[in-house]
């Protein structure tokens, strides 16, 4: 130990001795450096993609802790081989994949009561499945396909808080009191106009609303529900935009708008998805957390024509 290290500590030991009236911080979840997640049963819908934020969730999860990650997906192509690489990597995390539609009822009734029947518990429920929807001027648009857009993106995630809420309320000696975190993922274009069509943004600005008034409707029973919502990530819904970025030569132009100048990583948003579901994150809830390099704080502008 260097000289100052030890006056540090010295200086440290000096200070408690002279105020041993001081209570300590009372701490309400486990050391951040450790694993944060330690013994949760989590879910995840829309983990199929191997670009996506649900695969990059669940590796999150898995690696801090979780007693069990269900990856679902309505295309489950790649769930078995995320399952094999969860659980070679994180051997402590049990995997269980499920392919179904994140807006069947039925088939979030199934994955919620096998949560239960399996563990006993319910800690997370990451609704993060989703589309994009059409893209077009809002008068181009087919009331089928608004309403397809808003079945996904909205009836989803409230499905997976009807029934994850009552879930997360059930007891027993490994958990004794009511708790858990229902995470829906929005997107910046929920918050503010011109980040994606109007179907896509009306359906991420119902998650969002939908977050804050459930979260109220649970009071009293220590069930956070919290909205994400990322800006321009780069996963198998956005890879045309960055692959013909990539193909023109003006990679470096995407995510102009953002005081990054950059465009984000899946795992950015997995790591915030994390907190949310952590007890790190037991003061949070009923919030819109924006994770967009800062796109949506300010008006739109021209780089470098700010006078």
């Amino acid at each position: 130990m260097s000289e100052s290290a030890k006056q540090r500590v010295q200086a440290i030991g000096n200070h408690l001795a002279a105020n041993k009236a001081i209570p300590p911080v009372i701490k309400t979840a486990g050391d951040s450096n450790g694993p944060r997640v330690t013994g949760k049963v989590v879910i995840i819908t829309g983990a199929n993609s191997v670009l996506g934020i649900g695969r990059a969730s669940a590796h999150q999860f898995a690696q801090n802790g979780a007693k069990a990650v269900y990856i679902c997906d309505y295309d489950d192509s790649n769930l078995e081989e995320h399952k094999r690489e969860i659980e070679t990597l994180y051997s402590s995390a049990n995997v269980h994949t499920r392919q179904f539609d994140a807006a069947d009822e039925k088939a979030i009734s199934e994955v919620v009561k096998d949560a239960l029947d399996r563990y006993g518990r319910l800690d997370v429920f990451f609704a993060n499945a989703g589309i994009l929807g059409p893209h077009t001027k809002f008068s181009d648009v087919e009331a089928d396909e608004f309403m397809e857009t808003m079945r996904v993106n909205a009836l989803g995630p409230f499905l997976a808080a009807k029934y994850a809420a009552p879930a997360m309320q059930k007891t027993s000696a490994e958990k004794p009191k009511s708790s858990g975190s229902i995470i829906m993922t929005a997107s910046v274009a929920g918050l503010r106009s011109n980040a994606g069509g109007t179907p896509y943004s009306a359906s991420k600005a119902a998650v969002v609303s939908m977050a804050q008034t459930i979260a109220y409707q649970l009071v009293g029973t220590n069930i956070r529900v919290n909205a994400l919502c990322p800006g321009l990530i780069e996963t198998a819904m956005t890879a045309p935009v960055f692959d013909s970025a990539r193909a023109r030569g003006t990679e470096g132009k995407i995510g102009q708008l953002n005081p990054l100048r950059r465009g984000g990583h899946a795992d950015e948003i997995a790591r915030v998805a994390l907190f949310l579901g952590s007890d790190e994150s037991s003061y949070v809830n009923a919030q819109a957390w924006a994770v967009d390099g800062g796109l949506s704080s300010g008006h739109p502008y021209v780089p470098g024509k700010i006078a």
